[in-house]
Order: structure tokens, then C-alpha cells, then sequence
């Protein structure tokens, strides 16, 4: 055999690095995620209709934000979603990606999801910061002022018009049920939203004594509501897509936020103007479907064990996450419940599909 050319070389060193890499290899600069396990449908699941794509109605959307920090969460959300699901298959994932900024480029977010679930069903939708940027007010906790997390208030306008209803979920969730039971819950026709709500908490502490002192506001912005206004957490949703659509929802949110750079009327991040537009109009969903708080206070973070009650959805809102937690060296005991769905490979793991990460996928987790 003659010694081998330039261009040979060149071939053989690409093939060399592309096995180094493995099928768990992220794009550049993101971080690196195992490949997780297929799940396929099972009996009882709708028939794809053919050439449908997208607006097959037997799709369940689940709408979720992708970032570089985040995307560590999204990751094993949607790997307990697809897990949990009965019908892993009519899943489908619209993600909200910051676009300019610094963010990661669509492409690379693109690359790391499909890498780790080869099978899923999912678009990207690219949503610029200068589109909220100037709405915006300082809040407690400066990564509640990030504009991606008012992305969901343009969630109507980014997705497909075909699309008449979406969940949407933190990317610090973990689901430990079947989707599509949250998926059938039934919004009345004077419903847009459907959540959780809490009507123990303290609704007055969302908003300044400004606010309520006000001649104009206050209780009056919620005089002749369906019930009394109750808090709700945004990081689980089911939205009615068409009647956000009609209703003009995201302007009436973005209303409250213009009034909030005139007179400072709330101080926490994107969700009082929530809380102002639909507190007492939503639909409740049970509890058992966002058990939230688990990260803790917007300060400290520490831990929180869960809220009494069935459990279907764990939610670490809050400043603590437990991937911060759990590299920290300082987890909370439920933070070892989201490890058994975590993806991510250390740089000190193996860059194949054989470190830590996938040993725990191999696991029975505790859900």
C-alpha cells in the first residue's frame, strides 16, 4: 500500500474526532449531554395523520425556553417528560432561544437537543431580546430580568396559527406523570389560562404599597373577576393559544409592564403583569402538577421539602437549582431526584455514553 496523501490524512484525523466525540457530543461551546433512551408510544395512542406535521391534532405542544444556563434543566425536563409519557411519540416541543446577545446560535441548541434525543419532534423559535428590552424593570434577582423570560407572552405569536393550545414549562420542572393528563385539562369558554393556583399565599406581597394605595388600582383591577384574585405560578401553564390570540393577551400584559416604568407598581420579574391580567380568570389545575418552591426563596435559595398532596410535577422555582446545587457540592435531599434525570456529562466524565450521566439513566428513578 503507498503512503497515504495529505487529504487521507486529513480524512482519517475527521473520522478520528468524530468517534472521539460520540453521539453525546453538544455543539461547541454548550455543554455536553448524554444520548437518552427512546421511548415509543403505546396502545390507545393517536394514529399520526399523514403530511399533518405540525397541526396534527393529535399532538400534545409543550412549549419551553432553551438557554445556555437553563438548557441543563430543559434537558432533563424533557427527558422525564418523554419518559413519564404514554404516548412519548405525539409529543412536541416548541422551544423560545434568545437570539443575538451572546446567546448560543439556534443552530448549536438545534444540534445538542437532536444529539441527546434523536427521535424528538421539536422546532426552534428564535425570539429577540429588543422585543421586550425596553419593557423591562429591575427586579429582585437579576436573572428574573432576563428578556427570555417574558418569551412565553409571545408564545401565540411565534407558534404556528394551527397550534390552538400549548403547555408551557420552566425549564426547571421535572415531570413524574403522564403530559397528557395535564394536556386534557378543560378550559371553560371564559378561560384563557388554566394553573395551579394558591389561594393560601399572600396576594398583596406581589404588588407595591403603591400599587394598592392608588386610587385607580389596587383592588379595583380586580373588581368583577370570576373569583377573587389568587396567586398562580407561570412555570406551569395550559394556554388556549387561539382565544390568547383574539384577546390580544400579550398587549394587555405588556400594558401593566409600560405602567410599571412610570410608577413602580410591583417587584418581581414577568410575574405580576401575569397576575394582573389573569389573577381570578384562570382555570385551577390541581396542585399535584406544580409542586414549585423547591428552589427555595429569590434570595437565598435553600431548601424546601414538598408541599403535602399527590405529586405530578416537581418545579424548582427560586434562585437554588439543582444542578447549581449538585455541583456546588450543597444538594437538597429532592435535588437527588432530578439527578436520576440528568444528562450531563462533567468535564471530567467520559465523552461517551458510558459516564455517570448514563449509568443513572440505566437506574430506576424514584418516580
Amino acid at each position: 500500500m503507498g503512503a497515504a496523501s495529505p487529504a487521507m490524512w486529513a480524512g482519517l484525523v475527521l473520522v478520528a474526532l468524530l468517534a472521539a466525540s460520540g453521539p453525546a457530543s453538544s455543539a461547541a461551546g454548550l455543554p455536553r449531554f448524554a444520548e437518552a433512551p427512546e421511548y415509543r408510544n403505546g396502545e390507545g395512542c393517536p394514529a399520526p395523520v399523514a403530511g399533518a406535521g405540525v397541526c396534527d391534532p393529535g399532538l400534545v405542544h409543550i412549549a419551553m425556553t432553551l438557554d445556555a444556563h437553563y438548557l441543563r434543566g430543559s434537558m432533563a425536563a424533557i427527558y422525564s417528560l418523554l419518559k413519564h409519557a404514554s404516548c412519548p411519540e405525539s409529543l412536541f416541543f416548541h422551544f423560545l432561544a434568545a437570539e443575538g446577545g451572546g446567546a448560543p446560535p439556534v443552530a448549536d441548541l438545534r444540534a445538542a437537543v437532536a444529539a441527546s434525543f434523536p427521535s424528538l419532534r421539536f422546532e426552534i423559535y428564535p425570539f429577540r431580546a429588543d422585543a421586550v428590552a425596553g419593557l423591562i424593570s429591575a427586579s429582585v434577582r437579576a436573572a428574573l430580568e432576563a428578556p427570555l423570560n417574558y418569551a412565553r407572552n409571545h408564545l401565540a405569536d411565534l407558534l404556528p396559527r394551527c397550534v390552538l393550545r400549548a403547555i408551557y414549562l420552566d425549564s426547571d420542572v421535572l415531570a413524574v406523570d403522564d403530559v397528557r393528563r395535564l394536556w386534557e385539562t378543560r378550559l371553560p369558554a371564559a378561560a384563557v389560562v388554566a394553573a395551579p393556583e394558591y389561594c393560601h399565599a399572600n396576594f398583596s406581597r406581589y404588588f407595591t404599597e403603591a400599587f394598592w394605595n392608588d386610587p385607580v388600582l389596587g383592588a379595583r383591577v380586580f373588581a368583577g373577576r370570576r373569583r377573587a384574585p389568587c396567586y398562580f405560578n407561570t412555570g406551569v401553564m395550559v394556554i388556549d393559544l387561539r382565544r390568547w390570540r383574539v384577546g390580544n393577551y400579550r398587549q394587555r400584559i405588556e400594558r401593566w409592564m409600560e405602567m410599571q416604568k412610570e410608577k413602580r407598581i410591583y417587584e418581581l420579574g414577568s410575574l405580576p403583569p401575569f397576575l394582573l391580567v389573569f389573577a381570578g380568570e384562570i382555570e385551577a389545575v390541581d396542585h399535584r402538577w406544580n409542586q414549585h418552591g423547591l428552589g427555595g426563596d429569590n434570595v437565598f435559595g435553600s431548601c424546601r421539602p414538598l408541599h403535602n398532596g399527590p405529586v405530578s410535577l416537581m418545579h424548582w422555582s427560586g434562585k437554588g437549582k439543582p444542578w447549581d446545587r449538585l455541583d456546588a457540592g450543597k444538594p437538597c435531599p429532592l435535588d437527588h431526584t432530578w439527578r436520576s434525570y440528568d444528562l450531563y456529562i462533567g468535564e471530567n466524565d467520559s465523552s461517551s455514553a458510558s459516564g455517570p450521566s448514563r449509568s443513572a439513566l440505566s437506574s430506576s428513578a424514584a418516580w
